[in-house]
């Protein structure tokens, strides 16, 4: 519990947080709901002991803390090894969730080195619709409610992997704040979460193949762009540039085009195109957002500059559907790229193209094609209307 009115504050913020992404999800995911439902009780019971301990202040203080044992070097040595080399994937967490160190096994769980991991936050990996039940149930943990079980989803890189976390909070006299123990094993029920299924471990890394495919989709963009510039209409256009995209590269493409210069408010949203199994809700969702409100095409559109997340971090950035859900979520995103629509004049709208998390993240070359195709679209389309 917090012992000052700044620490109060805080624990209020982060709550009114979490439950927003709570809802959000809830609203997302209405199959989820038993586990939304377990992930809200445990806050529900937190907001009841905040409301009854609101007036009051700790006594105890940091700072007189037991002092530090020396311990022995070589048992230090050898329980870091032991860490190291522990068979079962182990990732230590700080009190803000970010990993302070991770063991071999959970290095690989995760598919990057350690040395890349240390210090990134661990909610990162996992999958966009478990973000909000992970930050509430680890927030549980932390604050003494007991150890926390959960069946979850990592998702990173172009794969997605449903596994069984468990979060054990951890105090050493070292540290002034509590740690989280996260220890990941294969799912308890044995069944698939809904979702992108695992990528497929085929040709995606073959720099050859994936070199001969981005060719393909940029000869085929010039000839649809060449036939399209004797007289076809600009929806049709963009429409079939949007859906080659779809089909070939990309799982939802979207298109936005600013008829006023400088002023991103102005740009409309003309072309969504995305899988055909989607919902129609997703799609509906897509294209009645506003383009100029959201970070991205927001800032693709007033500054004219390409934006690329290999990894979403942040679920709101597309912006939000009528139901106050992140779009990103949403649609299962796992990388993201949008560039600008450049013609003669400035810029003419954004190119935003969207990979769900189990398919191989967007690179920096896959970016300087979509500017090129960016770019030539930007040429074909028709002068601004006059004002």
């Amino acid at each position: 519990m917090p012992e000052n009115l700044a620490g109060l504050q805080r624990e209020t913020t982060a709550l009114s947080e979490r439950i927003a992404a709570l809802r959000s999800t809830h609203t997302m995911y209405p199959d989820d709901a038993e586990s939304i439902a377990e992930a809200a009780l445990a806050e529900l019971e937190y907001a009841e002991r905040l409301l009854g301990q609101a007036g009051a202040q700790l006594a105890r203080a940091h700072s007189q803390s037991e002092p530090r044992r020396q311990g022995d070097d070589g048992d230090r040595a050898l329980l870091r090894a032991v860490f190291q080399e522990l068979s079962v994937p182990v990732v230590l967490l700080d009190h803000e969730g970010y990993i302070r160190r991770i063991n071999n096994a959970g290095a690989t769980q995760l598919g990057s080195a350690p040395g890349y991991l240390t210090g990134k936050p661990f909610v990162h990996f996992v999958d966009l619709r478990k973000r909000a039940a992970m930050r509430s149930w680890m927030a549980a943990v932390l604050r003494g409610d007991g150890d926390a079980a959960l069946e979850s989803r990592l998702a990173q890189r172009g794969w997605a992997e449903d596994v069984h976390l468990t979060l054990t909070r951890l105090e050493l006299s070292t540290e002034p704040h509590p740690l989280v123990l996260v220890a990941m094993s294969p799912p308890m029920n044995g069944a698939e979460e809904e979702g992108p299924a695992p990528l497929e471990p085929e040709v995606e890394d073959q720099v050859v193949v994936l070199a001969a495919r981005r060719l393909d989709v940029l000869t085929r963009m010039t000839r649809l762009l060449l036939r399209s510039s004797g007289g076809v209409g600009r929806p049709l256009a963009l429409t079939d540039a949007a859906e080659l995209l779809a089909d070939s590269y990309a799982d939802w493409v979207v298109v936005d085009v600013c008829d006023l210069p400088t002023d991103p408010h102005t740009a409309r949203r003309a072309v969504v195109a995305g899988p055909a199994d989607a919902p129609p809700e997703q799609r509906k969702a897509v294209a009645s957002a506003a383009p100029g409100a959201s970070d991205v095409p927001g800032e693709v559109l007033g500054r004219g500059q390409s934006l690329l997340f290999p990894l979403i971090e942040d679920e709101a950035v597309l912006g939000h559907a009528e139901s106050g859900a992140p779009l990103l979520a949403m649609l299962g995103a796992g990388s993201l790229l949008s560039v600008p629509l450049r013609g003669s004049r400035g810029v003419r709208g954004a190119l935003t193209l969207i990979r769900r998390s189990n398919r191989g993240s967007f690179r920096l070359a896959d970016l300087g094609l979509i500017e090129e195709i960016g770019e030539h679209i930007g040429l074909a389309l028709p002068p601004r209307p006059s004002s």
